[in-house]
């Protein structure tokens, strides 16, 4: 009787979100935002129709079950994140990696692939559990942490792609820098410079370089948005780039020699890493060395000597 009405409640619940979750999908019960009504007044000339656009893309391969339930999960995400305070550190990482996805949208896939490592951990485990193998206990503690693992696996890679685009904005920027140098050297503004730099140039730190450019188009002065590029990035090159040309506007001071100067520290920067890498290398090579090549020389050498000692020749 008690497992009649278990599953009586079971399925009652399961019926009861799928309702739910058909109903908050009815636009009479999701009203527009502002911002949405706003949006169609404030498109520019360009506008294309909508029936050209591809189909939405989806984070996982359920299609319309993603669909429904992803408006759903971003409002528990957005209200969740009122009480994370890394949400403003996320916001700064994302915008370090060069994505223009929202806080909300990363959590959701933060917890999207959480799902997966749980659902993938679960039917592992289960299948375990019925052949014997595993016990509760255990089990229960592989699938959460397979879950949690899963979630941090997403920041991780998060960390991955700021670090090589850091690098890759770190490789180009003597070669911008001195291209700076040459326009500014030219009679060109340093907002010139930069427009020359974004036309000739093809590459994360140049995209950076757009984006401040049109900050400036905007309205902002250049000095504000290269303060912002600055604060973006945090690298410590571009931040003395940024803070060596404020002091060239301000004070006066040639920017053509700033500007090939700091370029030759990021090449002395990269030539010392690329020493200190090279000395750790060595270092390494020094373990297979002395526990695998030079044990089997030793004994090459000394081997056909304790075998003659031993026949008595």
């Amino acid at each position: 009787m008690m497992d009649q009405q278990a599953l009586a409640t079971l399925i009652g619940a399961s019926l009861g979100v799928g309702l739910w979750l058909l109903l908050v999908r009815v636009p009479f019960f999701r009203p527009p935002r502002f911002v949405d009504r706003v949006a169609p007044q404030l498109k520019s000339v360009g506008v294309r129709s909508r029936l050209l656009d591809g189909p939405p893309s989806t984070l996982s391969p359920f299609g319309p079950i993603e669909r429904i339930a992803r408006p759903v999960l971003n409002d528990v995400v957005r209200w969740l994140g009122r009480f994370n305070p890394g949400s403003a550190a996320l916001a700064r990482r994302l915008s370090q990696a060069g994505q223009e996805r929202q806080v909300a949208d990363f959590r959701a896939e933060q917890i999207l692939w959480a799902a997966i490592g749980l659902g993938a951990s679960t039917l592992l485990m289960v299948f375990l559990a019925l052949s014997g193998s595993i016990d509760p206990l255990p089990a229960v503690a592989i699938v959460g942490g397979c879950t949690v693992g899963c979630y941090v696996l997403r920041d991780y890679f998060l960390s991955v792609q700021i670090r090589r685009r850091e690098t890759r904005m770190l490789a180009e920027f003597p070669s911008l820098a001195e291209l700076m140098a040459l326009a500014v050297s030219a009679g060109e503004s340093a907002t010139g410079a930069l427009e020359r730099i974004c036309r000739t140039s093809n590459g994360e730190l140049s995209r950076e370089f757009e984006r401040v450019l049109a900050e400036t188009r905007a309205g902002s002065p250049l000095m504000t948005a290269l303060q912002e590029f600055s604060n973006r990035t945090r690298l410590t090159p571009l931040v003395r780039f940024v803070d060596g040309i404020t002091v060239a506007v301000q004070r006066g001071t040639p920017l053509a020699d700033v500007l090939r100067a700091q370029a030759q520290d990021v090449r002395d920067v990269s030539k010392r890493e690329l020493m200190e890498a090279a000395g750790k290398k060595e270092i390494a090579m020094m373990v297979p060395l002395v526990f695998g090549v030079l044990p089997l020389t030793v004994l090459f050498a000394v081997y056909p000597g304790i075998a003659l000692i031993s026949l008595g020749l």
